[in-house]
């Protein structure tokens, strides 16, 4: 495993633990070289998932975009990393196990925002303005109104 700090090939596996999923191991490793710690993940591969965008173009499902997007609307919220990470796992793990291998990300979309909602308010209206495009104000304020009822 390569460290992401100094470029090493030579780190040690420190801890090794399940997740709460069984899905993914957790691995905390040390850098020989640095000495610093980071963590990775091992899961199984699975079959891809494709995407269906608004525009109807395809794209493989990618974990790390659709983690990235939630990570944007969750700055400077209550939302840990854990949390986001759960969000992110929970919703492929659904994906995966509907019938088809092929999911509109408008789908995807719904499943976020209905987890943040639950979580924090401003990360779910952050990722509902860019998720339903937002185009101004009142957008913002049709929703905001719907969210305090």
């Amino acid at each position: 495993m390569k460290c992401p700090y100094c470029g090493s090939k030579d780190t040690e596996v420190v801890e090794t633990r399940d997740s709460e999923d069984l899905e993914t191991i957790r691995r905390r490793r040390e850098c020989v070289t640095c000495g610093k710690r980071f963590t990775t993940y091992e899961r199984i591969e699975n079959i891809n998932l494709i995407v269906i965008k608004k525009d109807g173009k395809r794209e493989q499902f990618d974990r790390d975009k659709l983690k990235r997007g939630i990570i944007r609307s969750c700055e400077k919220t209550k939302v840990s990393l854990e949390d986001i990470e759960k969000i992110v796992t929970e919703i492929e793990r659904e994906l995966r196990g509907a019938d088809s291998v092929e999911v509109e990300s408008k789908r995807i979309g719904q499943m976020v925002a209905t987890r943040l909602k639950t979580m924090d308010k401003v990360a779910y209206i952050r990722f509902s303005s860019v998720f339903r495009r937002f185009v101004d104000v009142e957008d913002f304020e049709k929703e905001v109104k719907r969210l305090i009822k």
